[in-house]
């Protein structure tokens, strides 16, 4: 699977406070998002649930040949499985999710893994934010990112678990570009919503001052 915009945001937009202790990461795929916390973040625990076997395996190669590898663990399981295990441990400070949102006619023997970890089925939004809700702690955040399009949906399903948004950054690919996705900071707690947008490029493959600040540190070449 190849490294995608959507997860290289959110890696490097999600806020990591020095009293982050523990990380999930749900939906890891091959493990980038994870890897981008271990590198921005002191947190002790960082903890990944991918259910595809292949990018599993990827995943606890890429955690095993890191620096970070020590505060790294892969589980392979499906979500609800993972939700029922963790019911008694500790809640995580942070849970980050670049969830699955694509949507697909295709039958299940015409789709690739690539295919598959896009599909919206795999992992719906209710059953995301719900468990996500029951294993965030009580001052934790909750971080994701979504097609705009899915945005108010996302804030109403959040609402019903008592998740609330903190910050809401806009994502356009160039300034006449309209809005492509939105990176979503949740929490238990009700405050002023901050606002703003993130353009990408000025024009093809001239990253914006902002974004290049963003994700320079995670790029051997940019």
């Amino acid at each position: 699977m190849k490294i995608g915009t959507d997860g290289v945001l959110l890696g490097a937009w999600t806020p990591v406070n020095d009293d982050v202790f523990s990380i999930l990461d749900i939906g890891a795929g091959t493990g980038l998002i994870s890897l981008m916390l271990a590198q921005r973040s002191y947190a002790e625990l960082i903890d990944s649930l991918e259910i595809d076997e292949d990018a599993y395996e990827q995943a606890v190669e890429n955690f095993e040949n890191s620096p970070w590898g020590d505060r790294l663990f892969c589980y392979h399981a499906a979500f609800d499985e993972f939700i029922e295990e963790m019911q008694d441990e500790e809640k995580y400070d942070l849970i980050v999710s670049n969830p699955p949102f694509y949507n697909s006619n295709l039958s299940e023997t015409e789709t690739t893994s690539r295919e598959t970890a896009r599909f919206q089925d795999a992992l719906p939004f209710e059953e995301l934010i719900s468990g996500a809700a029951q294993l965030l702690s009580e001052n934790g955040n909750f971080s994701l990112i979504v097609p705009k399009e899915e945005e108010s949906k996302i804030l109403e399903l959040a609402k019903n678990f008592k998740l609330y948004p903190s910050k809401i950054t806009e994502v356009k690919g160039t300034p006449a570009a309209k809005v492509k996705r939105s990176l979503i900071l949740l929490s238990f707690h009700q405050k002023e919503t901050l606002k703003d947008i993130l353009i990408l490029e000025e024009s093809r493959h001239n990253y914006t001052a902002e974004y290049h600040k963003m994700v320079q540190p995670f790029y051997l070449k940019l």
